[in-house]
């Protein structure tokens, strides 16, 4: 096949590939408006999850500390895929591999340990931590 050819095979799969992805959509949006509910009322318009009626303001003034501990979910998850990739190919890795695994451990351990150490684990606020450890006393 010359080189023009196989230009054209691909330019003309790519479209219909496109074709078809546009035609999917326009049939799950047209579908969905059909055969959707058309009712509407106060009832219909409140939000309603997991079977439980929503209670209180949308607007919850959350602590930081929330998004401190989802952020270091999310970095120590990352962890545990990196680690989880090095795991598949051990073998092939070798002695280099699990030297530099374990300075990636290293490393995670010792910002955990800096994070624990300053604090930033604690979920009880100062007054509260000073009164348990009076009590302990």
């Amino acid at each position: 096949m010359s080189e023009a050819t196989t230009l054209m095979t691909h330019n003309w799969s790519f479209g219909i590939f496109l074709l078809g992805v546009v035609g999917l959509c326009a049939f799950m949006i047209g579908v969905s408006s059909l055969l959707g509910s058309k009712a509407w009322g106060r009832s219909k318009n409140d939000p309603f999850e997991s079977g439980m009626l929503p209670t209180g303001n949308a607007r919850l003034r959350l602590s930081a500390k929330f998004y401190l501990v989802a952020m270091l979910f999310v970095i120590f998850d990352v962890e545990a895929l990196f680690l989880f990739a090095w795991a598949v190919s051990v073998r092939e890795s070798g002695w280099a591999g699990l030297i530099e695994a374990t300075v990636f451990i290293a490393i995670l351990l010792a910002g955990l340990v800096y994070l624990w150490r300053i604090g930033a684990l604690d979920w009880a606020p100062e007054g509260r931590r000073k009164r348990q450890a009076k009590l302990k006393q």
